[in-house]
């Protein structure tokens, strides 16, 4: 049953679809007791939670849903009921994506052997960036190419060449490191982490905060400003030693040459050309982001184990530094106009921090660097924290920020 905003209940609210076509989750009574000082939550009237305030296309609503999302076009989609920094973080806690990685998290730290064979994993991630990159050209192909697009690449790109400049100011005064190894992890939080983008966008989308399709090629865009920063920070008064190969190994390594690839295959087959292959890249989608999370959590516990690099300095600046670019580009992302899920894909784009691309070119350009202290930092500090809490405080501030 579809209400209007005003008539919505904070407190007694009940997901409007739960008697005829979904069920009924047992955790629902810790959102609807959220907000009880809120105008109207008292009001008995059903408001929809299920989707937890999701606004999607009426192809895939039952109609009652679609209705209500009808109403919220007309009024600018602003039919969204805002959630607190804490329900957020309870619903990425309890996602079956999010607890996927913390069980691989688990299982790495008491040592089981528990392991996904090297050949799966990478086939999982190739399916990923397949995936995405071909979602994301269908968007644009239907929407077109616009100035907001335009404007959040721009914006990634200047953030990506950027944040590695405080990031580096950070690692050498308060974390204590070399010329060389500052610059290499600086260029880590520059650039940016396909994994927490794939994740996001299914949080993101879960919450009714949906991101723009071209946000996929803002990913690939923000990859190189941030290695190029980080060797000029390295190399700054020494003579020009990048070669060839780093440069193949930035513009053309397997990440950016599947997802641009895949990109560009949606955008000129469209949702018509995309429509026979969807069952393939956007059914089994979910269930192959958890496994590949699993992977990813039993590789990040087995690194944080390894490691002997990392002090507590760095270990507070792995968490320090994302919630910072992330507030920047969240910032950045609202001030240029783009909507509340855009902008909060943009700070949890500049919070992540790379650890495919940017490895392979410092393995290549500063091979001086220890892998043990930025891939440590980068995969076992900030891709758990941001997996498990940053998404959601980013989609909270974006909100924040959007009702300003």
């Amino acid at each position: 049953v579809a209400c209007f905003l005003v008539q919505h209940s904070p407190m007694f609210g009940q997901a409007a679809s739960s008697h005829t076509v979904a069920r009924f989750r047992r955790r629902i009574s810790a959102f609807v007791s959220a907000k009880p000082t809120e105008v109207g939550a008292f009001t008995r009237i059903q408001s929809g939670l299920r989707g937890r305030g999701a606004i999607v296309t009426a192809l895939s609503m039952p109609h009652e849903i679609a209705t209500t999302a009808s109403f919220a076009n007309r009024f600018g989609g602003r039919y969204r009921p805002k959630y607190g920094a804490e329900t957020m973080i309870l619903e990425t806690l309890t996602s079956p994506i999010i607890l996927f990685f913390v069980l691989g998290l688990l299982a790495g730290f008491v040592r089981s052997d528990l392991a996904v064979p090297e050949a799966l994993a990478k086939g999982m991630a190739l399916y990923l960036m397949a995936a995405i990159g071909l979602k994301g050209g269908v968007s644009v192909a239907e929407s077109g190419f616009t100035a907001t697009l335009g404007l959040a690449a721009g914006t990634g790109m200047v953030l990506s060449f950027l944040l590695p400049l405080p990031a580096f100011a950070l690692l050498r005064s308060v974390g204590g490191l070399s010329r060389v190894n500052a610059a290499a992890v600086a260029a880590h939080y520059g650039s940016v982490s396909l994994v927490t983008f794939v994740t996001a966008e299914q949080m993101l989308t879960g919450i009714g905060l949906p991101a723009a399709g071209f946000m996929v090629a803002v990913l690939a865009l923000m990859e190189t400003p941030a290695i190029i920063s980080g060797l000029f920070l390295a190399r700054r008064g020494e003579s020009d030693r990048a070669s060839g190969g780093l440069w193949h190994e930035v513009l053309f390594n397997a990440s950016v040459v599947l997802l641009v690839g895949s990109f560009l295959i949606g955008l000129v087959a469209g949702k018509d050309g995309f429509a026979p292959i969807k069952p393939v890249f956007d059914g089994g989608y979910r269930g192959i982001l958890c496994l590949f999370l699993l992977d990813m959590g039993l590789i990040a516990s087995r690194r944080l184990m390894q490691t002997k690099a990392l002090t507590l300095p760095l270990v507070a600046l792995g968490i320090a530094i994302p919630i910072i670019n992330g507030v920047i580009g969240t910032v950045a992302g609202t001030v240029i106009g783009v909507d509340v899920g855009t902008a909060a894909m943009l700070g949890i784009l500049a919070a992540s921090a790379s650890y495919i691309a940017v490895p392979a070119a410092m393995r290549l350009a500063l091979p001086e660097a220890d892998p043990g202290i930025y891939l440590s930092m980068s995969l076992g500090i900030t891709f758990p924290f941001n997996i498990i809490f940053g998404i959601s405080l980013f989609a909270w501030l974006a909100q924040t920020l959007g009702g300003m």
